[in-house]
């Protein structure tokens, strides 16, 4: 089985980084960054030391409902390129580990699909629970603060 990787879509990162309102209605918070540690979810690779970057509440969710997680992820200040949906792991992903969850096609965690997963194993992890029909999706999570970092479809 094939697996994609899938960054934020451009409208939406466009519309937050012209100003937009993050997923609470706030504006995005401007930084800069020390290059360590700030991952942009729509290029997919870490925003380096000295370039601006924004905070804000993300919800990867068409719709509220009680297992639509909200939390903060980090965006490129100015516009930068999505990444191309690709079977390779994202650059951004430096950690030791992460949450790897399916979700089903209601948008629910799918319970008992969720692990805590060591980077090299997130492919392997992905494609093993796309083997199961109840999982629509996955995401791959912070394996300390649970901050959303990147979806997973079959390809």
């Amino acid at each position: 089985m094939t697996i994609q990787f899938k960054a934020l879509p451009s409208e939406a990162v466009r519309a937050l980084q012209r100003g937009g309102p993050d997923a609470y209605g706030h504006t995005p918070e401007r930084r800069v960054s020390d290059g360590d540690g700030v991952p942009c979810r729509h290029c997919m690779k870490n925003v380096a030391a000295g370039e601006g970057y924004l905070i804000l509440a993300y919800r990867p969710f068409p719709d509220l409902q009680p297992y639509a997680e909200t939390g903060p992820i980090f965006l490129h200040a100015d516009e930068c390129e999505r990444a191309a949906e690709a079977e390779a792991l994202p650059e951004m992903l430096e950690s030791s580990d992460y949450i790897v969850r399916g979700y089903g096609k209601d948008h629910r965690i799918v319970y008992g699909s969720g692990a805590v997963t060591p980077t090299s194993d997130i492919a392997a992890r992905a494609e093993a629970l796309f083997e199961r029909e109840d999982i629509a999706y996955i995401h791959v999570r912070s394996a300390r603060n649970n901050c959303y970092q990147c979806r997973i479809e079959r390809a």
